[in-house]
């Protein structure tokens, strides 16, 4: 079955954080935190996802103004998934749902150094973060899935 793509599909909290898992960016993000995960999944400007059949194989989250610059937050495929030209092809289908002057920005995973350059990106020496001001990591009082504090 060939992998289909979709803008902004709805998706299920279970299978947004199981892909992150499956394509260890779960390592990187606060896949515990079943709050801070939900709003992630909410509220990024610009979601493309990737599927084979009914399974999520493949993330692209963007946070963006559409026109100047658009912050690539994350970029997941499956493992079992991971070398079939999925991830290039989210930042194509990512790309295509911005305007042409619009900058594409993102934090690597250490892991993924190589690849980006292989699909356009160019590295940036001045690039800054500043970390939360709270920790991301869950804590007893969450809510469970799908529902609100």
């Amino acid at each position: 079955m060939p992998i289909t793509y979709q803008r902004d599909a709805q998706l299920d909290l279970d299978q947004f954080i199981e892909l992150y898992r499956a394509a260890t960016l779960g390592e990187r993000r606060p896949v515990e935190n079943h709050a801070v995960m939900q709003a992630m999944m909410e509220h990024g400007d610009l979601t493309i996802t990737a599927w084979d059949g009914d399974k999520l194989v493949g993330i692209s989250r963007t946070l963006t103004d559409f026109a100047y610059v658009a912050y690539l937050a994350d970029l997941a495929v499956h493992v079992d998934y991971q070398k079939r030209g999925i991830g290039a092809r989210l930042v194509e289908e990512t790309r295509a749902a911005l305007e042409p002057t619009c900058f594409i920005t993102l934090l690597s995973a250490p892991a993924a150094n190589e690849f980006y350059p292989k699909i356009g990106f160019e590295k940036h020496p001045r690039a800054w973060m500043m970390k939360p001001s709270q920790s991301t990591e869950a804590e007893p009082s969450d809510p469970q899935p799908g529902s609100c504090k």
